[in-house]
């Protein structure tokens, strides 16, 4: 199994705390490749509708806010085909929210099955039209495969659930507070978990021994959060999934994790 890590979505740059330059925040997406289920898309960031049609399917103050790049090569469709890989063999798209940024890529790839927590979805279709929820990503209809907080206890972490008609080295793992549904996805390379901790960290730095967080970064985070108190909790999990359990964990946003990552393909 080979896992990709894939950039859908930069957006405006981001101080770097020890004096380097300012990067661009970015969209981190994880494209797997496996042996029998054909392409697995973690996250679908800004898709090619909103780089074309911005002011249709984008909120203007998002836009004003993060200040995408909007660029026509960083929708999933696009780097897929430049990987050599047909967009129409992605049969899985696995979301850890509905947010703009992470939701977008949706009308791409219509005939996935997109998996995401029930919660969300729900609360995606009361609040949207919004700034975080755009109903043009799922006015397509996708092939909804909803989740319910009962699962099994994974490493500490209660309600994971497998992912349905995937092999047992995916897991969905709820991380509730940024939005009412909020989960993580874990994938098993063969030799490590990796978790897609979507939005319930934005900086590295907040899972650190001496956790310590970013000004920019927090107020996005604050300013978003559904729940701040589950919001904690479910960062203090990963926590220990990293610290004790060896988990790699990794955030949607943070820019530096994305650079660690995006020459570490791993084949089982």
């Amino acid at each position: 199994m080979r896992i990709h890590h894939l950039n859908l979505a930069s957006m405006r740059p981001v101080d770097a705390l020890d004096g380097g330059p300012a990067v661009p925040a970015v969209c981190h997406a994880l494209l797997v490749e496996t042996p029998a289920d054909g392409l697995v898309l973690v996250e679908s960031g800004l898709g090619t509708g909103d780089v074309a049609r911005p002011g249709e399917l984008l909120d203007r103050e998002w836009i004003d806010l993060t200040a995408p790049a909007l660029s026509p090569a960083e929708p999933a469709v696009r780097q897929l085909a430049a990987l050599g890989h047909d967009p129409a063999d992605v049969r899985h798209v696995v979301l850890t929210h509905l947010d703009v940024d992470h939701s977008g890529g949706l009308p791409d790839f219509p005939h996935a099955r997109v998996h995401v927590m029930a919660a969300e979805l729900e609360a995606a279709l009361a609040e949207a039209p919004s700034r975080r929820y755009r109903p043009g990503h799922w006015a397509h209809g996708p092939d909804w495969v909803l989740y319910d907080g009962d699962g099994t206890r994974w490493l500490g972490v209660d309600g994971v659930r497998p992912l349905a008609g995937l092999p047992e080295d995916f897991l969905l793992v709820p991380l509730p507070g940024h939005t009412p549904g909020h989960a993580g996805v874990a994938v098993h390379d063969g030799r490590r978990w990796l978790l897609h901790a979507g939005d319930a960290y934005f900086y590295h730095g907040e899972l650190a021994a001496e956790p310590r967080s970013h000004p920019m970064f927090d107020v996005v985070q604050l300013g978003s959060q559904v729940d701040a108190g589950r919001r904690l909790d479910s960062r203090e999990r990963l926590r220990a999934l990293a610290g004790e359990h060896g988990v790699t964990v990794l955030s949607a946003h943070d820019p530096w994790e994305l650079a660690r990552h995006a020459g570490d393909g791993r084949t089982a």
